[in-house]
């Protein structure tokens, strides 16, 4: 048996347990998130996240959904990841360039204390149905989509990986407990619409600068906030006239400020700037067939 370090972060209330490997591989990643995202018989988060070394970035992140999906990029816990790789790597760079399954992304951080604010520079957004991926060519804007019983009218693009953001009118979605809210979330994430599945950001405009949000992500259901479903929310908004290029995304855990910028060197991309916060360090123990290249 081997102790293997981890970290407990989260980016307002979007939990992950990220592991440094340096100096070893997972021979079952997938099963290793499901275990320790257990938030009964494991460790408990919205999945893992490991730190890996690479040539193309100051560090790469490979990122586990808590069913052992992976996923292609994650908002908060990049930020996260950001923070962590900083603080313990022996050479500190800031800005600092993280390698994604959705491409390179840089982040920038300003700590002050035990405080730690991240912004990211989430890159351009993904507006072409196929490109999504979504079984539709051209824009998905408006776009009505019969989902169960219901017509909804649904905005869908990628920041990375697919997001399908729903517009709504009142609080009704807001008051929903989780059960209800879970049938719900998972009759779009499994929409044949989606070929590889959606995170569904339902979003109530307080106006153009504020934007509330509710989420359901792919592979960990309901989670406290989603960084690149704000992102999404917000993109959807200026298409649709709901909302201006630079907003507050109000989610459960917390908010993030999110600009989509139409001039500049920065043209199209969007920028997500939120908290990085660690919550606790510990060790899990894992057998030695379990790693691959541990020193022994």
């Amino acid at each position: 048996m081997r102790k293997v370090p981890f970290v407990k972060m989260h980016g307002c209330g979007n939990d992950y347990v990220f592991i440094i490997t340096d100096r070893f591989r997972f021979a079952d990643p997938a099963g290793l998130a499901r275990r320790l995202s257990d938030r009964r018989f494991g460790i408990g988060a919205d999945g893992l996240i490991l730190l890996c070394p690479t040539n193309e970035a100051d560090v790469r992140m490979e990122m586990y959904n808590a069913d052992g999906s992976r996923g292609e990029m994650c908002g908060n816990g990049i930020r996260c990841l950001a923070r962590l790789h900083y603080e313990t790597a022996g050479k500190r760079t800031n800005p600092l360039t993280v390698a994604t399954d959705a491409g390179l992304k840089t982040v920038e951080l300003k700590l002050d204390g035990e405080h730690a604010l991240a912004t990211v520079d989430m890159g351009e957004p993904i507006l072409e149905g196929r490109q999504i991926p979504a079984d539709w060519d051209g824009q998905v804007v408006d776009f009505a989509l019969r989902v169960g019983e219901r017509l909804e009218h649904i905005t869908a693009l990628s920041m990375g990986n697919p997001h399908c953001v729903v517009f709504v009118d009142d609080d009704r979605i807001f008051a929903l407990d989780s059960q209800e809210f879970a049938r719900i979330g998972r009759r779009f994430e499994h929409h044949p619409f989606f070929p590889r599945r959606v995170n569904t950001e339902f979003v109530r405009p307080l106006g153009p600068n504020r934007l509330r949000m509710r989420v359901w992500e792919r592979g960990s259901g309901e989670t406290l906030a989603c960084g690149t479903g704000a992102c999404a929310a917000l993109v959807a908004g200026v298409l649709t006239g709901r909302a201006s290029r630079q907003a507050t995304v109000e989610l459960r855990g917390g908010n993030l400020e999110i600009e989509w910028r139409e001039s500049g060197p920065s043209a199209n991309h969007v920028f997500m700037t939120g908290e990085a916060i660690e919550v606790f360090r510990g060790e899990i123990e894992l057998d030695d067939r379990e790693l691959i290249g541990a020193p022994r």
